[in-house]
């Protein structure tokens, strides 16, 4: 007999990472979609870091504090798995179709990269609310590419 899939409810949906081992993360800002009167051009290029693509669901506003620490623990595990100092947060909302508002998202991005400078990461963010143009450079071993639903 197959496995039942889940159904899809309500308290399935939560927050993802997408966390990859770089050799180089470069990144240009595109367009600001939150203002859209106050584009800046930013580029950038961060060597030997992980980037963690990472999206926000409509729920996960409420429950900010035990994800920033969720995400801290795992993104920090997989810092020193790799022996990376360097992280950069990314908000990639295309990882499901339940997004949060942006002011709830963005406290939930600075809270966590506090954490994690706290911890001793070099942590930076991309432009919050921005479309980006981006080229990343991932290692090719199995925890280069590293996938959380918190």
């Amino acid at each position: 007999m197959p496995a039942k899939i889940p159904e899809y409810t309500e308290d399935r949906i939560h927050m993802k990472l997408l966390m990859f081992n770089t050799h180089e993360f470069w990144f240009r800002t595109f367009k600001n979609s939150l203002n859209e009167d106050n584009d800046e051009d930013i580029e950038k290029t961060v060597e030997n870091s992980l980037v963690i693509f990472i999206h926000i669901e409509e729920n996960d506003i409420e429950r900010k504090e035990r994800l920033v620490k969720k995400a801290t623990d795992n993104i920090t595990w997989l810092a020193k798995k790799t022996g990376r100092k360097r992280v950069v947060l990314h908000s990639f909302a295309h990882l499901s179709d339940s997004k949060s508002e942006s002011t709830g998202a963005q406290d939930i991005f600075l809270a966590l990269q506090e954490k994690l400078i706290s911890r001793g990461l070099d942590t930076t963010m991309t432009p919050f609310g921005y479309l980006n143009e981006f080229r990343i450079q991932v290692l090719g071993d199995s925890l280069a590419k590293v996938w959380k639903s918190l």
